[in-house]
């Protein structure tokens, strides 16, 4: 499973963003000029934000002057003596706080890419206020009056559709963060989310502290297995942490794994293994424990509020799951198969071990290791092979292309100097149409590594598209964590983190798409939104892709037509695994909001939750609780983890659907249909309404069954 992205922001960050696009006129305006974060952006591409002027002592005092400019833009509405209606209620709604947005986007910026010691100061410092603010906007009485007062209306005499929707979203909004409690019941459930929002930002630093300050340094004599790449990378990185002549392996997923994969030092691999799937479980000041059981209590309080039995009842009503018993029911058809194939991937690489008369029993720190010895014996593919024709340059490349052949979409790399950049690893491409060389946007590329950047991949959008001011080009970014090669070499990276590089620009693409004349129909339903990243993933297997984008990184040669045979025989192995991981979370994240928070034992819990489920001792969760960020440090995935596999199902189908067509995966006719129906709308449609639109059915989980090679069990017609 892919984990996108920017979706790790604080959930009051998030509501504040959605409720925040526009700019009026406004006696605090003239302060917009007087600090950087807050000006509107100038220059080339109808405007872009000045990261070059981008300065940490800004932020805090544009934060608080943005606030005080938005505030004024609702004061407007909510002063007006006109009876309510969608111009002057919902439109002003849509294009106030553009300024604060703005600020925003360098604030996450700060957090995701660039976060310090000084940064997090802030960002403890301003999480409150800024979750008193979304309070004083979501619980406004006046405000919500007129936003309900707009939706009966439209329930009597509907609007055209995505006006409808549009009022149907914020009314949802509102009412969902407490809009109709009374005065004493909307105290509480504000200082529930101002307590929350420290919370989560507590919770996120202890992960990134974790992160950088526990790191492994190899000798010479310790670098058994790995490939000469990897060597030199972490020479690199060694150097750059103060250590010359060792090798430093960092706590973060795209360094631990390569490790995990290739390195024949056993003891080594169970110390990595432990210091990442350690973090936030070390029993000091930065232990995530109890910061759990008081989320969980604070989010059980606040949703008791508004009278829902759990928070996943709460959360889950604006999602396609609907439910959390829906959801449940979706993971629990899949669990069985998928632990019957971890004990079957376990059995091939005990077999390998006591060949090679080891004597080890399969450990959590064994199994990407010997899973690499199985590929190799039962495929004859070794990785590292694969590696070489796996370039992020030519991947890049590749990507391009299926946005052409899918979207018609050109990039065209933007010289140096001309767009402001956060760091100089950032590049940046105009993304046209190719027919009509219309400007659609520019897309930024941030993907190496650094200290300070969040671990993981995602995508992120600095500015949507929505046409009702006169259509602003689209700005979108993605992020990843590749370790920087060493001078003059290339950037090889794995089949998986290849999938990953595709899966995030399928998001960008998400973004690029979209058509849509409000702003609020950019907002994503979560178990929805991964489906078009996900399924983007599918065209690096295709024959178009391997054929043209990956060759050999010395000289030049495509990938032979033997070694990509192995690569799709080989293309369900080890999905126990990387099923069995990512759900374990999922169940986790479920049950965890589900069970009653009063007096709970985080370890306990997990352990407890993993026993029953009979969870395989030689694999981890994908996330342990305490580093579980997608979940505890926001809410934008809680109870939601389920999504990427909700998602999925869509994505398997969608998948069948260009598999059968004419013209495979670059169908003419079914890749206009995609767009039309699966990207440009966003959530200006329902989802499952924009789903049988392009399939003519719902999906079915037989298709996600077939993709990952289980038994298929169920029907879900």
């Amino acid at each position: 499973m892919r984990m996108s992205s920017n979706s790790l922001k604080t959930g009051f960050i998030f509501l504040v963003i959605i409720l925040l696009h526009g700019c009026g006129q406004s006696k605090t305006e003239l302060k917009m000029d007087e600090n950087p974060l807050l000006k509107e952006w100038t220059g080339p591409y109808g405007g872009v934000p000045s990261f070059n002027e981008m300065n940490l002592n800004d932020l805090k005092e544009a934060l608080i002057q943005g606030m005080d400019l938005k505030w004024e833009e609702i004061e407007v509405i909510t002063h007006s003596k006109e009876e309510p209606n969608f111009e002057n209620t919902i439109v002003a709604l849509e294009k106030s706080g553009k300024a604060l947005d703005r600020v925003f986007q360098y604030y996450g910026i700060f957090s995701s890419n660039l976060s310090s010691p000084e940064f997090r100061e802030i960002e403890a410092e301003m999480a409150p206020v800024l979750s008193e603010f979304q309070s004083k906007i979501t619980q406004n009485s006046e405000l919500f009056e007129r936003i309900k007062s707009v939706y009966d209306a439209s329930q009597k005499q509907a609007l055209e559709a995505d006006q409808q929707r549009t009022v149907e979203l914020i009314y949802t909004q509102f009412a969902m963060n407490g809009a109709e409690l009374d005065s004493a019941d909307k105290v509480e459930y504000a200082r529930i989310n101002k307590e929350l929002s420290s919370l989560y930002t507590r919770f996120s630093n202890n992960v990134l502290h974790d992160e950088e300050n526990y790191i492994t340094f190899l000798n010479e004599d310790q670098l058994g297995g790995l490939p000469e790449a990897f060597i030199k990378s972490a020479a690199g990185t060694a150097n750059d942490k103060g250590e010359p002549g060792k090798y430093a392996i960092t706590n973060t997923r795209s360094s631990m794994d390569p490790f995990l994969t290739y390195s024949t030092e056993r003891e080594l691999r169970k110390q990595v293994w432990n210091k990442f799937y350690s973090r936030g479980d070390n029993n000091d000041q930065f232990d995530n424990k109890e910061l759990i059981t008081e989320i969980l209590q604070k989010r059980r309080r606040k949703i008791e509020l508004l009278g829902f039995e759990n928070y996943a009842q709460w959360r889950l009503q604006d999602r396609m799951a609907k439910t959390p018993e829906n959801a449940m029911a979706l993971m629990e058809a899949v669990w069985p198969a998928a632990i019957a194939r971890v004990h079957e991937e376990v059995s091939d690489m005990q077999e390998v071990a006591n060949r090679k008369n080891n004597e080890v029993t399969i450990e959590p720190w064994d199994y990407r290791y010997y899973a690499e010895q199985v590929r190799k014996e039962k495929y004859d593919l070794n990785s590292d092979e694969v590696k070489q024709y796996l370039q992020l340059d030519k991947l890049t490349e590749a990507m391009h292309f299926v946005a052409f052949k899918l979207f018609n979409y050109q990039f065209i790399p933007v010289p140096e100097g001309t767009v402001p950049v956060f760091h100089a690893d950032v590049k940046v491409w105009e993304v046209i149409d190719a027919t009509t060389s219309k400007h659609i946007g520019l897309w930024y590329l941030d993907p190496y590594s650094r200290e300070g950047k969040r671990s993981g991949a995602w995508a992120t959008m600095y500015r949507s598209q929505s046409s009702f001011e006169g259509g602003k080009t689209v700005l979108a970014s993605n992020n990843s964590n590749f370790i920087k090669p060493a001078p003059g070499e290339a950037l090889l990276i794995s089949w998986d983190d290849a999938i990953t590089f595709f899966h995030e620009f399928g998001h960008a693409l998400h973004f690029f798409s979209s058509q849509v004349r409000y702003p609020i129909l950019n907002s994503g339903v979560r178990d929805y939104t991964e489906f078009q990243s996900q399924l983007l993933e599918r065209w690096l297997s295709t024959d178009e892709v391997i054929e043209n984008y990956l060759v050999h990184n010395k000289t030049g040669e495509p990938i032979p037509a033997e070694l990509i045979a192995k690569i799709k025989k080989a293309a369900n192995f080890n999905q126990g695994f990387s099923t069995t991981e990512y759900l374990a979370s999922a169940l986790m994240d479920m049950k965890l909001h589900l069970a009653d928070p009063a007096k709970m034992n985080v370890s306990e819990f997990e352990k407890k939750t993993l026993q029953d489920l009979k969870m395989p001792k030689e694999l981890p969760m994908r996330h342990r609780t305490p580093q579980f960020s997608h979940v505890f440090s926001g809410e934008g995935y809680a109870t939601a983890y389920y999504g990427y596999m909700w998602a999925d199902v869509l994505t398997a189908d969608a998948a069948e659907a260009f598999a059968e067509a004419p013209g495979g995966f670059y169908d003419e006719a079914l890749a206009d249909k995609l767009v039309q129906y699966l990207f440009a709308p966003r959530n200006s449609i329902d989802p499952s309404e924009a789903y049988l639109l392009f399939r003519g059915r719902p999906a079915k989980i037989e298709a996600l069954m077939r993709d990952r090679g289980f038994p298929v069990v169920t029907d879900n017609e």
